[in-house]
């Protein structure tokens, strides 16, 4: 039996390949650079941020003539970073103090980079690997450092983070598998690798003992990294690789249909996206909507609020590629986790508690505003409906209200078109939205579920603390509780309810949700197909019946080993 490594699988798959170990120790190229005045340091600077500017106009265009549409749109974002003033600007500043250019970069980089990974939010944590990328394309043009050649090698990437843009330029027929100490399940490199098909691991125990060169089986299914194999082994591996491409075939297929449960009951699997370039991957995966637009993306990486006119060029984008399916556009969700500089949010003890999102939006009209007439001017060219994030009271929505009719009377005033059938939603994903949800859902058009905050705030659990994070579980029987009250308020009132944290995603959950009478399950686009699948498997009435008995349970473990069996 060959030696095996846990990780834990994010892309599921079999890979069989050659380990090739990437590590960014850039100290020997550092010790070799030889700086000169400010002035040539400069224009070294310049010059390399123009090389690597053309580079990835190039990956751009070949990414786009060969249908890589994802890939492409990441590349496009890398390029926008390497525009902005803001990353150039602190650049300089670091190169005044450094008088070298590739040491100033690498200050730079670590000091943008670092802001983001301290945030709780794993989208966005996640964009940190972003900087890097884009930040070491141009340090090694600067060092002089060659890009890495594979020849016709059938490799496996293994490093403790890798830049997206070499995941996304290598040819498909090198690239088996990836294999992160690091990274997350929204992290670039994780995304390219779900759209490229690419089984993929993070967190991989005794990381360091895998060997450069060693060939090795990875299961993107199981975590497992399988190394010194009989050759029964390997070839047990390769028919599940011919396995696998089968099913691959089927889910494609599986994608393009409308499902339903076995006793004809309807429940639309929507996305979650966190940009105007994430929807059309999610619409080949299948999805029937947009659950949650994350338009807080549009207001990170930048010195200034983006205006009215970024932001409906933005939402306009998203909701046209939808027709006429349903985007949700949640208002921005900033603060907690997600500070920005210019909004001037003063320090905080317990930032999580305090002001953060609606809060905000509420007492900045000079954001709210341009904000709600942008959503209402895209729904112009579709269906669409606001989400209010971080709710507590009653008092929120009415005040909310009054924001959006002043919007639509400046909208009447400008005569700029404007939808006046956009639809207004809440997140519940605070314990007094849940409890209140009987009330509030007189009000509202419809709840949307975030599991995620909902989860942390009923269970007392920051989820982003590794010293508790097993304590947080949404099958815990009170969060499961609350969620089936919270479905049964809305339903009482005659709303729809949906649900984008991650246990929309779980197909563990799913059969409890439908019995629950959930509407939407709306989560990443990868997740669509099997979710799919997992529905047109389901009986309503069991479903139901399932949903009886999981409430009995006192233990979190009782319900997964229940829910394990069916």
């Amino acid at each position: 039996m060959g030696e095996i490594l846990q990780g834990k699988g994010v892309v599921a798959g079999i890979a069989i390949g050659e380990v090739v170990w990437v590590a960014n120790d850039y100290e020997k190229w550092f010790a070799k650079y030889n700086s000169d005045s400010p002035k040539i340091e400069n224009e070294k600077l310049e010059k390399a941020i123009q090389k690597v500017q053309a580079d990835l106009e190039h990956n751009i265009t070949t990414m786009q003539e060969k249908n890589m549409t994802e890939q492409a749109q990441i590349m496009q974002a890398h390029l926008l970073i390497l525009k902005d003033p803001t990353f150039i600007d602190l650049i300089l500043e670091k190169l005044e103090l450094e008088n070298s250019a590739p040491k100033a970069l690498q200050v730079a980089i670590d000091e943008i980079a670092k802001t983001f990974e301290m945030m709780d939010d794993e989208y966005f944590r996640a964009r940190a690997a972003d900087i890097r990328d884009v930040g070491n394309r141009v340090l090694k043009t600067l060092l002089g450092i060659d890009e890495l050649d594979f020849g016709s090698r059938k490799i496996i990437l293994c490093g403790q983070d890798l830049e997206p843009s070499l995941i996304a330029a290598m040819p498909e027929e090198n690239l088996q598998g990836i294999i992160l100490g690091h990274g997350s399940l929204t992290s670039h490199v994780v995304i390219i690798a779900k759209a490229k098909g690419i089984p993929t691991i993070i967190g991989l125990e005794k990381f360091d003992l895998l060997e450069n060169k060693a060939q090795v089986v990875l299961d993107g299914d199981t975590g497992e990294v399988v190394w010194h194999l009989a050759p029964t082994e390997e070839e047990n591996y390769r028919k599940k690789l011919k396995q696998q491409e089968q099913e691959k075939e089927y889910y494609l297929n599986l994608a393009k249909k409308e499902v339903v449960t076995q006793d004809g009951h309807k429940v639309v699997v929507a996305a979650n996206i966190g940009s105007d370039k994430d929807i059309d991957k999610a619409l080949q995966f299948g999805c029937e909507g947009v659950g949650l637009f994350r338009s807080e993306f549009l207001f990170m990486s930048r010195s200034a609020m983006p205006n009215e006119e970024e932001q409906f060029a933005a939402y306009k984008a998203v909701v046209q590629k939808c027709g006429e399916k349903l985007c949700i556009i949640r208002t921005m969700d900033i603060g907690g986790d997600k500070s920005l500089e210019y909004l001037k949010v003063p320090p905080e003890q317990n930032p999580f508690l305090g002001w953060r999102a609606l809060r905000i939006s509420l007492k900045r009209p000079e954001l709210f505003l341009p904000q709600l007439k942008a959503i209402l001017r895209a729904g112009v060219y579709g269906n669409v409906a606001i989400m209010l994030p971080m709710v507590i009271s009653l008092n929120e929505i009415i005040e909310a209200k009054e924001f959006i009719k002043l919007a639509q009377a400046e909208l009447d005033k400008e005569q700029v078109p404007y939808s006046k059938t956009v639809s207004i939603g809440i997140m519940v994903e605070t314990p007094a939205a849940a409890i209140l949800a009987d009330k509030l859902a007189q009000h509202v058009d419809f709840f949307s579920i975030g599991t995620n905050d909902l989860a942390q705030y009923v269970l007392a659990v920051d989820r982003g603390n590794e010293n508790i994070s097993y304590l947080y579980n949404y099958f815990n029987p009170a969060v499961l509780k609350i969620i089936n009250d919270v479905i049964g308020a809305a339903k009482k009132n005659n709303i729809w309810v949906g649900m984008c944290g991650e246990m929309a995603g779980d197909i563990l959950a799913t059969e409890l949700l439908v019995g629950m009478g959930i509407d939407e399950l709306s989560m990443s686009g990868s997740t669509i197909p099997k979710v799919k699948e997992r529905i047109t498997k389901i009986n309503l009435t069991s479903a139901q019946t399932a949903v009886a008995e999981v409430l009995q349970f006192d233990k979190t473990e009782e319900v997964i080993n229940y829910l394990k069996k069916k």
